[in-house]
């Protein structure tokens, strides 16, 4: 006798996975949409690299600088090389309130410290200190190869762009780790937070030795000769430099069925990434209320400083759409902008690991593969330091998602009193925004390969867009 199904409970709240109920033709395209995602993630690795592949995007889609040309429908700003904002303009003035999807382009990473270069006296290598950014596991950044990337400012004022170690022809480097069989004492002994020391996390960077150099000095003079010799710098030159450690090996599709992206910097360039191309997509819109995608610097330490959420700079840009427009751009018509603006924190949410199930509370968790995670508080504790969406908003982008075919899912971070974290939301919701945050949920967020499903990176896309384009 043939067993039947019971039927759906109608009133109950049921998440859906994406390879189940997705459309065939549409599980393709999720499937194809990460291959472009994945050479973004080779090719932009720090904020600056970000904003830079950015704006020759934005250049080949015929948007223009906002400070340029007048007359455009499309149009972009980028402060200070690390922090940009894009909009398409809508028929209504701004302070009807505009749509914007919000992300960083900043991660965890392992800085160069301003004086990095010496010679290690025992083992007489040529090395460089570090100073970490933002919050990672140190254990991680050892024994694996890094690239170098950044920008060093020269004597003459012009401006080098460093990315070493990205080819297969290129030299590596590493932070060693110490072998197990001496470890007892010096790290087995620690917590896992302390037994890799931050004043331990220095690059081995050069073995060879100028022979005409002091011994002590030998190892470091060798290595300044090279770096004068392939860059044309000096020491002095490392005083006011960016450098920043990345992981070397490329993003890849991962897991037997190729369902996974895995690599580095996805919190939050997959947000970002996905946030412009929902904008770039919705380009030929005649759209009633301006879109806009924001992409600020800084979040992993706070977004504090000039090119951080903090900053004047995201005001400066809608006061700036507005004079563009034509329109009266006082302060309290920039506040009303803000009042009136629908806002998604685009940044990535914490998926369940099924290794660590325990500190999550599964029914308000992001699981892969059931579309763009939405959080109405982030925070810790009591919530603290969160922006706490309110009801109608919250419904609001439910709704807008499900008429769009968007899968979603809600999820917050972690149990009660297990942890907790924090996005920019809040930062916008200070100004009066409606704000709820809204990404990706990720395994592994702040390691050096973060694990995405390909199912939730186009879902978020799909939803950003259609968010973008909302009354």
């Amino acid at each position: 006798m043939k067993k039947t199904q019971p039927p759906k409970n109608k009133l109950a709240y049921e998440r859906k996975n994406f390879w189940k109920d997705a459309p065939v033709a549409e599980q393709k395209v999720a499937l194809e949409f990460a291959t472009a995602y994945k050479a973004f993630l080779n090719t932009a690795k720090t904020e600056r690299e970000v904003a830079d592949w950015m704006e020759k995007l934005l250049r080949k889609h015929k948007f223009v600088d906002i400070h340029g040309q007048k007359g455009a429908q499309k149009v972009y700003g980028v402060f200070r090389g690390k922090t940009l904002a894009v909009a398409i303009l809508g028929s209504e003035p701004l302070n009807n309130g505009f749509n914007m999807v919000a992300s960083h382009i900043d991660s965890p990473r392992v800085d160069l410290k301003q004086n990095p270069l010496y010679q290690d006296g025992p083992s007489q290598m040529a090395c460089m200190r570090t100073h970490y950014y933002g919050g990672i596991k140190k254990y991680q950044w050892v024994s694996t190869p890094l690239a170098l990337h950044g920008v060093i400012v020269k004597n003459d004022g012009s401006l080098l762009k460093i990315s070493l170690g990205e080819k297969e022809d290129e030299p590596v480097f590493i932070i060693p780790d110490l072998l197990p069989h001496l470890a007892r004492k010096e790290q087995f002994a620690k917590n896992l937070n302390d037994a890799i020391d931050a004043s331990k996390l220095n690059l081995v960077f050069s073995g060879m030795v100028d022979p005409a150099a002091e011994e002590k000095e030998a190892g470091k003079a060798y290595a300044l000769k090279v770096l004068n010799e392939k860059f044309g710098i000096c020491e002095a030159d490392f005083l006011s430099a960016e450098l920043q450690l990345v992981p070397a090996i490329k993003a890849r599709d991962a897991g037997i069925d190729n369902s996974m992206v895995v690599g580095y910097g996805q919190d939050d360039r997959i947000c970002a990434y996905t946030a412009l191309t929902a904008l770039l997509d919705n380009r030929d819109l005649k759209p009633k209320r301006t879109m806009i995608v924001y992409f600020s610097d800084k979040e992993e330490v706070g977004s504090q400083g000039a090119t951080g959420a903090q900053s004047i700079f995201i005001q400066d840009f809608v006061s700036d759409l507005m004079a563009y427009k034509g329109e009266d751009n006082s302060s309290a018509n920039l506040r009303k902008s803000f009042i009136n603006a629908k806002i998604l924190s685009g940044d990535v949410a914490a998926a369940i690991d099924p290794n660590y199930p325990g500190v999550h509370e599964k029914e308000n968790a992001v699981l892969f593969n059931y579309g763009v995670g939405i959080s109405k508080f982030t925070g810790s504790g009591g919530k603290y330091g969160c922006n706490d969406a309110d009801a109608e908003f919250t419904a609001y982008v439910q709704k807008l998602f499900t008429q769009a075919g968007v899968f979603w899912q809600i999820g917050e971070l972690g149990k009660v009193d297990e942890g907790g974290g924090g996005t920019i939301a809040y930062l916008l919701a200070n100004l009066g925004a409606q704000v709820i945050d809204c990404g990706v949920g990720v395994m592994g967020m702040h390691s050096l390969y973060e694990l995405c499903s390909k199912a939730d990176l186009y879902s978020t896309y799909k939803g950003y867009k259609a968010f973008l384009a909302g009354k």
